[in-house]
């Protein structure tokens, strides 16, 4: 039932009914679609309208009424405030068939070609201490929880090493233990932090940018490598180094200890120097044998595990059988490229970053593989015909783009090209179903495999096979 102001209605006893595209909760109310968070279907609740749109409209829970009955004790002291994780009261058989369905509706809503049946989403044998990669932020002013502040307390130290709050750019939630990425990265996160406010190090301050410490990048690998790159604001160099051999002192099995000076108006560090304090420049990540090198501006699926799972899928799909010519577009580090090449004539890979090129290159080098060419630059402008032409005509491309998909120009030179088979890796099926209605007149979705990277959140990977139409 529905009261409260015209504009913004608030609706009691409503039940949520299914989970929608971003992981947003579903309800109906008079036939109107309302999405909401923090909620799973089988959820009795209130809602308070926040926004009202022509076909559907957002709201907040002011109250839960009654819980699901699939509903799971959530595992994380920094559950609901922390913007990481949010489906951790979902269990994880309705997890993986939520991403199945957000697949399905997705490729059909979007797509709207013919497809074949989608096999099972595969799991992911760990669900928590699976990434290999996170970054935390300092900041001088934290985030305060409705406790603390219904304390009325005055909390004199403010310092935070955690992540940001969901759409506030200044405030950072402090972490004490994240379930994310396994030992030590919770060790060497908590130390540093300890080790800034006894020595009285100034943690960055958001609002008017200044402030000694930044944010911190931890990497970490199948290996047992370990990276850290400790990112500041300004030179303090005598604070710098002290904090650095603390680290160092306390952490032997840190093999990359770096750091960087980024005084710009954002936290990337890709256009900035990235300095060796002590051990490598590079971590090693290995897969069937094979060694890839990860530097600090290298891209590296961030689930190493469920990585090899996802490239298996992407070789079956490819079905090589070694004298074929192949492109792997948005290659990054070359992952895909040398995990294939033994099997295959010739792999041809593309990619933006140079770095990343440049570790590509390295990384066939360190396999002893020589029948890879690496390509740094924007895709559509690389990839034409007269590229083609230089390179060879492939047989099989297999592209793995952004969430933003590929450039119509991209998939315009893949059609002119014809390659008999590609094979599309996506980590956003809603732009992946863009992109296949736009290839759908030449080539037909024969296989579909869902894949699991990233437990306790909504986003999913998606194989598709795509096959020339009349070969």
């Amino acid at each position: 039932m529905g009261r409260g102001r015209k504009d913004k209605p608030f609706y009691e006893g409503v039940t949520i009914t299914d989970i929608g595209a971003e992981g947003k909760a579903v309800a109906r109310v008079d036939d109107v679609v309302i999405f909401t968070t923090h909620v799973i279907p089988g959820d009795v609740v209130d809602l308070q309208v926040t926004k009202k749109r022509t076909k559907y409209m957002e709201a907040r829970v002011t109250r839960v009424i009654s819980e699901s009955p699939d509903r799971v004790p959530a595992f994380c002291e920094h559950f609901e405030v922390c913007g990481g994780c949010k489906w951790q009261f979902l269990p994880y058989e309705k997890q993986l068939f939520y991403k199945q369905k957000q697949v399905s509706d997705q490729l059909r809503r979007i797509g709207r070609i013919e497809l074949p049946e989608i096999t099972p989403i595969l799991g992911s044998a760990k669900t928590t201490f699976y990434r290999n990669k996170l970054e935390f932020g300092f900041s001088n002013k934290r985030w305060l929880t409705h406790e603390e502040i219904g304390t009325g307390l005055e909390y004199l130290n403010l310092n935070a090493l955690g992540f940001h709050i969901p759409g506030l750019f200044d405030k950072i939630i402090d972490i004490n233990k994240c379930w994310l990425q396994g030992d030590p990265s919770n060790e060497i996160r908590n130390f540093i932090k300890n080790y800034a406010n006894e020595n009285d190090l100034d943690f960055f301050d958001r609002r008017i940018q200044s402030g000694l410490l930044r944010n911190i990048i931890v990497r970490t690998s199948t290996t047992g490598d370990v990276m850290l790159i400790v990112c500041f604001f300004s030179e303090q160099k005598e604070n710098r180094e002290n904090l650095l051999a603390a680290i160092a002192a306390e952490f032997p099995q840190i093999t990359s200890l770096m750091y960087v000076i980024n005084g710009k108006g954002n936290d990337t560090i890709t256009d900035q120097e990235i300095l060796v304090y002590k051990g490598n420049d590079h971590i090693l990540e290995e897969m069937e044998g094979l060694k890839f090198k990860i530097g600090p501006k290298s891209f590296y699926q961030t689930n190493s595990e469920q990585a090899y799972e996802l490239y298996k899928v992407a070789r079956e799909f490819a079905g090589l059988k070694g004298d074929e010519v192949v492109y792997d577009l948005y290659t990054g580090t070359g992952t895909i490229a040398n995990f294939i090449a033994r099997g295959v004539q010739k792999v041809v890979g593309i990619e933006y970053v140079p770095e990343a090129i440049l570790d590509a290159h390295v990384n066939s080098e360190l396999n002893g593989i020589s029948n890879t060419g690496f390509f740094a630059g924007d895709m559509k402008k690389i990839l034409t015909s007269d590229f083609i032409a230089r390179n060879g005509h492939p047989d099989v491309i297999i592209t793995d783009p952004p969430r933003a998909g590929m450039d119509e120009e991209v998939i315009k030179t893949i059609l002119e090209a014809a390659p008999e088979k590609v094979v599309y890796v996506s980590c956003n099926p809603a732009t992946q179903a863009r992109d296949l209605a736009l290839m759908d007149e030449f080539y037909q979705v024969t296989r579909i495999q869902p894949v699991d990277m990233f437990p306790h959140t909504h986003h999913v990977e998606n194989v598709v096979l795509l096959e020339r139409r009349g070969v």
